[in-house]
């Protein structure tokens, strides 16, 4: 029995994995990946035009990077549903609205009206009863420092050369976004419960808390289909 019949996951589930800078979603979308063998579906940091323009500039190129993002991530989401599941999708499309945009515009580097018609298309895109949300959030999260240690150490030299300040701000802005969130079943991990990097067997405990969510959630849809 291979582990995902092991703990009844469904081989068509989508799983999303998010959690602000340096907690390590593509350690855990590699990892729950190659125990399910689902595919991946990763963020494309290094194909971005503009990321590293935006490290240096944020109100220049705010606007830019999200749009960049939306798309990217739209198409992605489409590929995965059309497939027809077995995917872990690193970084959900929901944050992009919800942390990074707001935060920019409330920091006044992204203009109202960039904002307002970032925010439109978005929603058009997104929140809508057809857009087909995963089976599952996995929300990772730590302490502060926890993540900042892993940003010095395992982070890209532009995100080492971010202030503190917008790792802070960043951190506070995901906690609020989360405790919010709901277009679709959260699990929260905390990143000090495992290390993936070090031990392998230590997605195990994870995977049962997968199935166990995913179980939960398939029923009570099918109940609400019912009524």
């Amino acid at each position: 029995m291979n582990l995902r019949e092991k703990y009844h996951i469904p081989n068509d589930s989508i799983i999303t994995i998010a959690g602000t800078v340096g907690v390590g979603k593509s350690t855990m979308t590699h990892a729950l990946a190659k125990a399910l063998r689902f595919k991946t579906s990763l963020e494309k940091v290094d194909t971005n035009p503009y990321l590293e323009k935006f490290y240096h500039d944020f109100e220049r190129w705010s606007f830019h990077l999200q749009i960049y993002f939306l798309a990217e991530r739209f198409k992605e989401q489409k590929k995965i549903f059309e497939y027809g599941g077995g995917f872990i999708q690193d970084r959900s499309i929901y944050e992009d609205t919800g942390i990074f945009a707001k935060m920019h515009y409330d920091n006044g580097t992204m203009s109202k009206t960039d904002y307002e018609t970032y925010k439109s298309l978005f929603d058009a895109m997104v929140m809508t009863p057809y857009f087909p949300h995963p089976d599952l959030l996995i929300y990772l999260e730590g302490s502060f420092d926890d993540v900042i240690n892993r940003i010095q150490s395992r982070g890209r030299e532009m995100e080492k050369n971010t202030p503190i300040s917008y790792w802070k701000e960043m951190y506070k802005r995901y906690e609020d976004w989360i405790n919010n969130f709901n277009a679709c079943p959260i699990l929260r991990i905390n990143i000090s419960d495992y290390d993936l990097l070090k031990q392998e067997e230590s997605i195990e405990p994870i995977l049962e808390k997968v199935g166990h969510f995913i179980q939960q959630s398939r029923r009570w849809k099918s109940r609400e289909l019912i009524k």
